[in-house]
């Protein structure tokens, strides 16, 4: 299967942030465990939405990321906060590229799942189609600009590297959606993840959908972040 504007096959698209594909994904994220705590887990249940859309003679992708929380260390279960982006995306001969903002938005159900700030920022990704690869990477940064004077100003960058091999009948494997954040209020990492994933995309009915599974370690391990996470996700492929 091969997406009408660029050639690109669906089972990349599938995989790559850039690609204007409209889907739902949902998404299961259970941590196993936790640096500095002991005996503690995690579950967060995610939303995302992607739309394509024209805009002012471009064409854009817009994505919207919608955490809701079932288990955590601080026993507080509710949605997180709102991450939303809009990209121009440019295709050319050897993959795709794209500039765009970022935002998020402090809709938290309490005050330990959320950061509380209003934050926005630039990101930027790209990717390169070789034969059955694909590679590339995906950049967001946060800056807070309003919200609770009291809690702690979001400034973090995020990269996502893009690793992915098409297999036969539909497989695929690759790095996982891991993200390498950097915390420059603290001037550290706080997230180092490796992780990586196996894809499957099968039609249900007419909808094409993308199931997921990934394993990721995390190495920054001087703050209580996840130590290790499994996640299970169905992407349901709408248009093209």
């Amino acid at each position: 299967m091969l997406l009408a504007d660029d050639k690109q096959s669906l089972e990349q698209a599938a995989n790559d942030p850039t690609a204007s594909i409209m889907s739902i994904q949902l998404q299961n994220l259970y941590t196993g465990d936790y640096h500095q705590l002991s005996n503690e887990t995690g579950n967060t249940i995610s939303l995302r939405t992607s739309i394509p859309h024209d805009f002012g003679g471009l064409k854009h992708i817009a994505r919207a990321t919608l955490p809701v929380i079932t288990n955590s260390p601080s026993g507080e279960r509710g949605i997180g906060d709102l991450v939303v982006f809009d990209m121009v995306v440019t295709g050319k001969s050897w993959g795709r590229y794209g500039l765009g903002a970022v935002v998020l938005a402090p809709t938290a159900s309490e005050d330990e799942l959320g950061a509380g700030k209003w934050a926005i920022g630039p990101s930027m990704g790209f990717v390169v189609s070789a034969d059955n690869w694909l590679m590339g990477i995906f950049n967001q940064n946060l800056f807070s600009f309003a919200g609770d004077d009291d809690r702690k100003d979001v400034n973090v960058s995020t990269f996502q590297p893009i690793l992915n091999r098409k297999l036969p009948d539909g497989w695929s494997i690759g790095l996982s959606e891991m993200t390498v954040a950097y915390d420059w209020e603290n001037s550290e990492f706080s997230a180092l993840p490796l992780g990586f994933k196996v894809s499957n995309l099968r039609k249900i009915g007419h909808i094409p959908v993308q199931f997921t599974g990934s394993y990721e370690y995390n190495f920054a391990d001087d703050n209580i972040t996840p130590e290790w996470s499994m996640s299970f996700a169905a992407k349901f492929i709408l248009s093209i």
